[in-house]
């Protein structure tokens, strides 16, 4: 509540938050940085990244599937699969169930590249994990899991929707 003489709040004033909120906050700015440096690695943009994550998780996709994911067009996502095609991330191949249909297919070179780049650091967070006691890593592991409700509770129901 705004005292009377007291500026409005800004949005800029640091809050007194747990230390673990503060660690959250960094991981999240680590996590773009590194997104950043695998987008280097692959030498790709933001968008076309998000797209290749989407392939290297879950393997070939239908143009339409991987417009739904990225919550953009099929024109945007061709595009899309136009560079990622020409610098030899993806190719295009005929949709086994559907005659009609193509697959945008991950390409195995950019796979274990883009897998060089993050196992390290996925094995390094599993080994960190491991120092804990049984007890400690559930705790640790239902206090991310009520921060990842939170953050779903923030997003619109329309985003719950795409990602369901």
């Amino acid at each position: 509540m705004q005292r009377d003489g007291e500026a409005p709040p800004t949005g800029r004033e640091s809050f007194a938050v747990h230390p673990a909120t503060t660690l959250l906050r960094d991981i999240l700015d680590l996590t773009d940085q590194f997104e950043r440096h695998l987008g280097r690695e692959l030498t790709v943009n933001q968008t076309d990244l998000e797209a290749m994550e989407e392939l290297i998780r879950d393997g070939a996709l239908s143009p339409t599937e991987l417009a739904r994911r990225l919550g953009m067009s099929t024109a945007a996502v061709t595009t899309v699969v136009d560079r990622l095609s020409a610098v030899g991330h993806v190719t295009r191949e005929p949709n086994p169930r559907d005659r009609r249909g193509i697959l945008v297919v991950p390409s195995p070179a950019s796979v274990r590249k883009a897998m060089g780049t993050l196992m390290p650091m996925i094995l390094g967070m599993d080994r960190v994990i491991g120092e804990f006691d049984e007890a400690e890593r559930e705790a640790i592991t239902a206090y991310l899991g009520r921060v990842a409700e939170v953050y779903r509770d923030q997003l619109p129901s329309v985003v719950e929707a795409e990602s369901a």
